[in-house]
């Protein structure tokens, strides 16, 4: 067999992201029937299922899918606990793993080489002989979706699911309460759903997860190796909270409901009385519902409230949640980007999306070793994220200008915003997470993670068409070495994969970027 480089053009093939390693035979494996033999029955039929998507029929007599635990398995030295080998031979399939979750990333590989050759229109379910060696760059590779500003139930986030785990990414982070809406149930707090569960952006209809339905949601990603990370924001994006409690505010009195899409204007106060109560009681019943190692305190865009008070609420966000066994998370500001109340009034007056560009802070390092920082905005001095690092800060990569899918494709989309750039295809794929905090050493790097706001997305169908194509350019970012970066063969692998898309009615963007 000839080895071909990842960043070579293996278009025929289009696996996303591009593997490690991957050696094309000769000929072709009839893949119609299958029988899946795994270490386990769960893990056979997911794998089944997976199999079954790409047009396969799962038998007692078909051609022999074996899934088997092995630590030799992936590229030659490599301990990377995600690793994997797929071999397509003339007598059969083998997917070996030293975990679970590498054989179900061989699984998901071989299911893109059988819907390469069917095409949009079903052709033969088969798969050309091949040897896969891979493994993934970081180990957080995720999504964070907003069901906030308009609501997408248990059905569009299993759907979602299933769409992060077909590109090998492992985290679906959930915005889940903001100044629209609430959508978990908390269960020391119920007026949190019974009173701000039903708002949404322009009036929509609102909803929220039930105490069983976020458990059974967690299970089924779980099932695929997919984590649900929780985010609670505080101490801004909280009039939903505020509506429910009006003892959160210094007046005693719930604030009104907010339909619009403004940011920063909504705050809680540290010194009234009910709102570390509040903050222990929402915490530590989201860490105790929450099957995942991670929650999220958001702290983003507390656009009127200065730098002390700020600081002292990420302190005590993360000592709420590490003391309810969970490793805390927060937007990049926990990190020490500056905050201060003329900056902010400022910004809200020009009507800015965002924090005001800060100036370099020599503040105190806020965040505690292991709290994951997930860095949105690429305009702070870096100063204050490099002692967060060397404070043993983690850092996710979600740039607004790259991996903000909600940001519209070009200025005449009909969907999205444009506050952080156009982000056409090649803007989410044209980007190195190791080099994008200048002076941040890559060992920091905990992973990448896309995000999609939905102030203009009210359905599934325009939530997959601002995702896809754009989601599987991250998700070969996260995945894929920064050396097999190569945007030719990228564009021709999503033209055969989008085949697969039309085939299964699912919503995507015809950019004019690829051939199609």
């Amino acid at each position: 067999m000839t080895t071909v480089s990842s960043g070579a053009a293996v278009v025929a093939d289009a696996v996303i992201p591009a593997p490690v390693e991957l050696e094309p035979g000769e000929g072709a494996l009839d893949l119609t029937t299958v029988t899946v033999v795994a270490p386990d029955a769960a893990t056979a039929r997911l794998a089944g299922e997976l199999l079954a998507g790409a047009g396969a029929t799962v038998a007692e007599d078909g051609t022999p899918v074996t899934l088997v635990a092995d630590a030799a398995a992936g590229p030659e030295g490599s301990g990377n606990p995600e690793r994997y080998t797929l071999t397509v031979a003339a007598d059969g399939v083998t997917v070996a793993a030293p975990e679970r979750l590498g054989l179900l990333h061989g699984v998901r590989t071989l299911r893109q080489l059988v819907n390469a050759r069917r095409g949009e229109t079903g052709g033969p379910v088969e798969a050309g002989a091949v040897v896969v060696r891979d493994e993934p760059r970081y180990p957080w590779r995720g999504l964070s979706l907003d069901v906030v500003r308009h609501w997408f139930g248990p059905a569009d986030l299993r759907a979602v699911v299933d769409l992060v785990g077909s590109y090998k990414m492992n985290r679906l982070h959930l915005h889940l309460s903001d100044d629209q809406g609430w959508r978990l149930e908390i269960p020391s707090r119920p007026a949190l759903t019974e009173r701000s569960s039903q708002g949404a952006v322009s009036g929509a209809s609102g909803g929220y997860l039930t105490a069983d339905e976020y458990r059974e949601l967690q299970e089924y990603a779980a099932e695929r190796e997919i984590v649900i990370v929780p985010e609670i924001d505080v101490p801004g994006h909280v009039n939903a909270a505020t509506h429910a409690y009006g003892e959160l505010t210094p007046s005693g009195e719930a604030t009104d409901t907010y339909d619009g899409i403004e940011v920063g204007f909504s705050r809680l106060h540290l010194d009234l009385p009910a709102t570390e109560p509040f903050l222990r009681d929402v915490f530590t019943d989201v860490a105790r519902m929450t099957l995942g190692p991670w929650v999220h305190f958001g702290g983003d865009e507390v656009l009127v409230m200065g730098a002390e008070e700020f600081g002292r609420f990420v302190v005590l966000c993360q000592e709420i949640i590490t003391g309810a066994g969970k490793v805390p998370v927060a937007w990049q500001e926990a990190g020490g980007s500056a905050h201060g109340d003329q900056a902010a009034v400022a910004a809200l007056a020009d009507g800015a999306p965002g924090v005001p560009e800060p100036a370099a802070d020599e503040g105190p390092v806020l965040v505690e070793p292991g709290t994951v920082l997930q860095y949105w905005d690429t305009r702070p001095d870096p100063a204050p994220f490099l002692r967060a690092a060397e404070a043993g800060a983690r850092f996710v990569m979600s740039p607004a200008d790259k991996a903000y899918l909600d940001m519209k494709y070009t200025p005449e989309h009909p969907l999205g915003q444009q506050w952080a750039a156009f982000v056409e295809l090649r803007d989410s794929y044209d980007w190195d997470p190791a080099t994008l905090i200048e002076g941040l050493p890559e060992a920091a790097v905990e992973g990448v993670s896309a995000a999609v706001w939905t102030e203009t997305l009210v359905s599934r169908a325009d939530l997959f068409s601002m995702l896809l194509p754009r989601l599987a350019a991250v998700a070969e970012i996260a995945w894929s070495r920064a050396d097999a970066k190569d945007w030719e063969s990228f564009r021709g692998r999503v033209a055969v994969e989008a085949a697969a898309w039309r085939r299964d009615g699912a919503s995507y963007h015809p950019t004019p970027q690829i051939d199609w």
